[in-house]
């Protein structure tokens, strides 16, 4: 007897559509794996390699062991130094554009039409334009003979303005001021995006119970913005760390090294001294760093009760 072939079952049907479409999928992202897998991944764990190593690009790498990160923390006397000048970055720049960008979100949260939308454009244009435009700008802005601002200050009677870049005492708040400028309107459209999202509702309830605007803010626009303020602290800590476009165009890492970061000094150590073992070790320190604050983030945000 001749046995009748049996039909595939709806559920045997759909299994079989779903492993097609998961095969596809993954041949249509095969070409970015592959290419993240050799030209991302791959580069990241040869670093890993070279930082245990002696290499100066000239030569063949030499295994040293661990004698590049002992280096660091004790023989640099610059690796403290530009760890303290990153964090003095961190420290400030992540808590004022947080505090203005989310007040710039308040002030045009409001549907006033064309005004608004060319406000929208103003403050957010800076954070996508070129910070090595940005930055030749500025340098002409903090010039301490011909520029805007010691002109204005001068202007309003202020007879010995800073010599900013030029001044190891301002130059870091110089370059505080330049990026926080360029860096609040990105964030700023992040509030914006989070401040739509919120009921309308609340608001008319609280104010029908008679709390005042100070009240509703920090009662329902702070809390309703947690999720957003915390990515946005994230993303604020992770680029204040990476500081690098800026210093490079505008000071060198100067006055006397006042404005160099680790990110700059891996620079240094790399393509100036050729030192790509250290300068290797060095950014897997800094990696590290990176890491664990992020980690303390996110502890401290599921200590706080966050989603």
């Amino acid at each position: 007897m001749v046995k009748e072939k049996t039909k595939p079952t709806p559920q045997k049907r759909f299994l079989t559509l779903k492993r097609r479409e998961a095969c596809l999928g993954w041949l249509f992202v095969s070409p970015a794996l592959i290419g993240f897998s050799i030209f991302t991944f791959g580069s990241i764990l040869y670093s890993l390699y070279l930082s245990f190593t002696d290499y100066n690009l000239l030569s063949a790498p030499k295994w040293i062991g661990l004698e590049n990160y002992i280096r660091a923390f004790t023989n640099d006397q610059y690796f403290y130094r530009y760890f303290g000048n990153t964090f003095y970055f961190v420290l400030l720049l992540v808590p004022l554009v947080l505090v203005i960008s989310l007040g710039l979100a308040l002030l045009i949260n409001r549907k006033v039409g064309r005004i608004n939308k060319a406000y929208r454009v103003a403050l957010f244009l800076p954070s996508i334009t070129s910070t090595v435009a940005v930055s030749m700008v500025w340098l002409w802005i903090f010039n301490p003979d011909m520029g805007l601002l010691n002109n204005f200050l001068t202007a309003l009677g202020w007879n010995n303005p800073p010599m900013w870049l030029a001044d190891p005492a301002w130059s870091k708040p110089a370059l505080v001021i330049m990026r926080v400028w360029q860096m609040s309107g990105y964030y700023m459209i992040m509030f914006l995006a989070g401040l739509q999202t919120i009921p309308e509702n609340l608001y008319e309830a609280a104010e029908v119970d008679g709390a005042n605007s100070v009240q509703r803010f920090f009662k329902i626009t702070l809390p309703m913005l947690s999720n957003t303020s915390f990515m946005v602290a994230i993303l604020l800590v992770i680029e204040a760390f990476n500081m690098f476009e800026s210093i490079f165009i505008m000071t060198e890492g100067g006055p006397l090294g006042s404005t160099s970061t680790i990110m700059y000094y891996i620079y240094e150590q790399a393509f100036r001294n050729y030192d790509m073992g250290y300068a290797s070790a060095l950014a897997w320190i800094f990696f590290a760093l990176i890491l664990v604050v992020t980690l303390v983030q996110y502890r401290f945000r599921n200590e706080q009760g966050g989603e």
